[in-house]
């Protein structure tokens, strides 16, 4: 589960692997993804402040967003038993998160436009791993994700002609489990 503060909560899936340097430190990397389809309320709150409230639910289409991240991290991971065949361990992340971001174009809301993003990104994390054999292990993990990804635009209200720069940000920080 991750709960990424520009979307809903969500699964995230991911891959893990890396080398083990003793019996206790391992340094490794990552690959995540994570799969959101929401309406982007900062964004639909901003159109309406810009624009007034008359356009709010076609600002809430204009809003649609459909958005993959895939955080590519490197890693260091320690650990030290707890008791018979269990560990904790802490573990620390750092590298690249890539946003691809399917939006409603402002024009035309029907129609749906790509947009890449890019931040660095890091998370902490700690958890308790239990020896299921000598090459499986099955663990509880708690762990903090941080990345703020954007990319500007300006938007021109047809009807009024104002123009304005909008900013999409995407605070992907938030709780994993």
């Amino acid at each position: 589960m991750f709960s990424p503060r520009a979307t809903e909560t969500g699964f995230i899936l991911g891959y893990e692997g890396g080398w083990y340097i003793d019996d206790n430190f391992l340094l490794g990397y990552s690959a995540d993804w994570f799969n959101k389809n929401y309406v982007d309320r900062k964004l639909v709150d901003d159109y309406n402040e810009f624009y007034g409230n008359i356009y709010s639910s076609l600002n809430e289409l204009r809003a649609k967003t459909n958005l993959h991240s895939i955080p590519l991290m490197f890693s260091v991971n320690g650990s030290w038993p707890v008791a018979p065949k269990t560990h904790a361990y802490l573990t620390g992340s750092g590298g690249l998160e890539i946003l691809l971001i399917f939006y409603r174009d402002y024009d035309n809301p029907n129609d749906s436009k790509f947009q890449g993003a890019f931040d660095f990104c890091w998370r902490l994390g700690g958890g308790i791993m239990y020896e299921l054999g000598q090459r499986s292990d099955a663990f509880f993990e708690i762990g903090y994700h941080s990345s703020v990804p954007s990319w500007t635009y300006d938007v021109r209200d047809i009807a009024t002609g104002k123009k304005k720069t909008f900013e999409r940000r995407f605070d992907m920080s938030g709780i994993m489990f």
